[in-house]
């Protein structure tokens, strides 16, 4: 009698090890998957991929140590059933429980193993959509005010540009030649935010491109502008925009702007503001932009920003074009790069919270 028990012992103890060997198996794949998702460089400061391979791990093991541990037990019965021992019979028939169980749950076990990879893939597919949706602002943000610009002979420039809390930045700049003595530098805002000002931005930039390369008045670009995007059904949209233009073989700065906060000019030892000469883009189709002309010499050099520096609060008080006047005149011989850093530094340190606005700010010296 004790021989049949233990031999149907051994097999329920065969079959829960089996069972558990293959959810092992099955952990022992989506470890390594997940050990390589780890690699790649996207996900290697992922929190959440690091728990997940340290669940898996914990899985497998478990699961291989309760195979191993049937494997044994199917063993064990075995070599005690031929030996004829009454007392362990008894003991190790109790064990047919746990074996039996095992063997009922055996769906379930390898379900939740192949649930688990499913999961992962899941789970990695949404990871993907999100980087390629966090990717997208940054993109178009690479558009708007593109990190890498050529080395202008003749000129230093420093640049910064930091988008706010919103989805899409509507802040752009431009720098770039018409000619070989003429550098046009370009600092607009778009009202609102997410794509459809994003997209007006680009829209501005490029189409402001085609203007300054046709005319070399930038008020008579400005016109052209505004005539192509005003109107239609984007009646909340504006733009604030200043455009100026360096002139080497002349000797001129010229610059026109759409109702955009004063820039600075640093000029015979004096900070000049360039004050708007024209409304806001996309107000009126038939508004009217005037350019004005300034003496340009060696060490000149002209402070550009949108209003998202300078409304930067402290509870009511504003941040203020003064405040950015008084930063150039402060140290007008510092280098570009330095200063525009160091005026986001100075308006972060002034604010009592987060600075939630876009803020593009362009310098350029002539040197």
């Amino acid at each position: 009698m004790e021989t049949p028990v233990l031999v149907a012992l051994a097999i329920l103890s065969v079959g829960a090890a089996y069972v558990w060997a293959r959810s092992a198996r099955l952990r022992h794949r989506l470890l390594g998957r997940l050990e390589a998702n780890l690699r790649d460089v996207d996900t290697r400061d992922s929190v959440a991929q690091r728990a997940a391979i340290t669940l898996t791990r914990g899985d497998f093991r478990r699961e291989t140590h309760t195979a191993l541990l049937y494997g044994l037990l199917a063993f064990c019965s075995l070599v005690i059933a031929f030996a004829q021992s009454l007392e362990a019979v008894v003991v190790l028939s109790l064990l047919a429980v746990p074996a039996g169980l095992s063997v009922m749950w055996s769906h379930e076990a390898v379900r939740d193993a192949r649930l688990s990879a499913e999961r992962f893939e899941l789970e990695k597919r949404a990871e993907e959509a999100l980087n390629q949706e966090s990717l997208a602002p940054r993109a178009w943000a690479s558009r708007l005010a593109p990190e890498d610009l050529p080395d202008f002979s003749g000129f230093d420039v420093g640049r910064i540009y930091q988008a706010g809390t919103g989805l899409m930045a509507g802040d752009f700049f431009d720098l770039f030649r018409v000619s070989k003595s003429r550098l046009v530098a370009v600092v607009g805002d778009v009202a609102g935010h997410g794509i459809e000002s994003s997209i007006t931005a680009f829209q501005a930039k490029y189409l402001l491109r085609v203007f300054l390369e046709r005319f070399r008045d930038p008020a008579q670009a400005l016109e052209e502008l505004n005539h192509q995007m005003a109107g239609g059904e984007r009646l909340e949209e504006f733009i604030s925009l200043v455009v100026v233009i360096f002139d080497t073989e002349a000797g001129t700065l010229r610059f026109a702007s759409a109702g955009h906060p004063a820039a600075f000019l640093w000029h015979e030892r004096e900070v000049q503001p360039l004050k708007a000469s024209g409304p806001l883009l996309m107000l009126d189709p038939n508004a009217t932009y005037v350019s004005r002309e300034i003496p340009l010499e060696l060490g000149d050099m002209v402070l550009m920003y949108t209003d998202g520096l300078a409304e930067v609060r402290n509870g009511a008080d504003l941040f203020g074009e003064d405040r950015i006047a008084e930063h150039l005149r402060r140290d007008p011989g510092v280098a570009p790069d330095v200063l525009t850093k160091s005026l986001l530094e100075a308006a972060r340190d002034y604010s009592t919270e987060a600075i939630e606005d876009d803020v593009a700010i362009l310098a350029i010296r002539r040197v």
